[in-house]
C-alpha cells in the first residue's frame, strides 16, 4: 500500500477524495460550466506518489490544497498535484463516461509531506514551474469551502484515518515535460507551512 508522511511518520491513506471545478477562473479556463453541486471523484491508494512521473500521452498538472483526515476531521494539510490525462478526459467528457482512466491511474496523485493544523483559515497554495509562479489559490477563492466538502463526502463515503481530501485546483493548469522543476507551497496567512520540490521523471 502507498503511504504519505504526516508529522514525520509514514501513514497509509485508503483513498483520495477529490473535488472538481471548485475555482471559478479554472472552470472558465477549461471552458466548463459551474456545477450545481459539489463534484466528487476518487483516486485509489495505488494513485498516491511522492514522485512526479510523466505518463505516456498528454498530461496536465493541477496543484491543490490537500487535507489529511483523522477521526472524520481535517487534522493536517499538504500540497497535492492531481495529474490528468487530457485526451482520456476529453473522450470521457464527450461520451458522458467516468473519469477513472484520466484521473485515477498509477502515480496520478502526487503529495508533499503533511503537517498538523488546528484550522484551515488563511490557507493558500502556490505552484512554481521552472521558477515561474503558475498557480495561486486560497480558501477564500473556493466555491465550496472545506467544511462543505467534508459534509458532502460523508453523505456517500466512509472516511478512514489518513484519507486525503484534494479541494480542487485554481487557474494556471498546464502541460509539462520530463526534467521540469515544480515547487509546491502551502501557506497560512503568508507564512510557508509546507514546501516540496519535484523534478519530472520518465515513466
Amino acid at each position: 500500500m502507498k503511504s504519505v508522511i504526516f508529522e514525520d511518520k509514514e501513514v497509509i491513506p485508503s483513498k483520495v477524495l477529490c473535488v472538481g471545478r471548485n475555482y471559478v477562473e479554472h472552470i472558465y479556463e477549461l471552458k466548463n460550466q459551474i456545477p450545481d453541486e459539489i463534484v466528487l471523484f476518487i483516486k485509489p491508494n495505488s494513485a498516491i506518489s511522492n514522485r512526479f512521473i510523466k505518463p505516456k500521452g498528454r498530461c496536465r498538472y493541477e496543484g491543490e490544497i490537500s487535507f489529511i483526515v483523522e477521526d472524520g476531521k481535517y487534522v493536517g494539510v499538504g500540497f497535492g498535484i492531481d495529474l490528468t490525462l487530457v485526451e482520456e478526459q476529453e473522450k470521457a467528457k464527450k461520451k458522458s463516461l467516468p473519469w477513472e482512466k484520466a484521473k485515477a491511474f498509477d502515480n496520478s496523485g502526487i503529495f508533499s509531506k503533511f503537517v498538523r493544523i488546528d484550522n484551515f483559515y488563511g490557507l493558500e497554495m502556490k505552484l512554481f514551474k521552472n521558477g515561474d509562479l503558475v498557480q495561486f489559490g486560497s480558501i477564500d477563492l473556493m466555491i465550496n469551502k472545506p467544511d462543505d466538502i467534508l459534509s458532502e463526502i460523508k453523505k456517500y463515503f466512509s472516511l478512514e484515518d489518513y484519507d486525503i481530501v484534494m479541494t480542487g485546483t485554481p487557474k494556471g493548469v498546464g502541460d509539462f515535460e520530463v526534467g521540469d522543476e515544480f515547487i509546491g507551497q502551502i501557506l497560512k496567512y503568508g507564512k510557508v507551512l509546507v514546501e516540496e520540490r519535484w523534478i519530472v521523471e520518465k515513466i
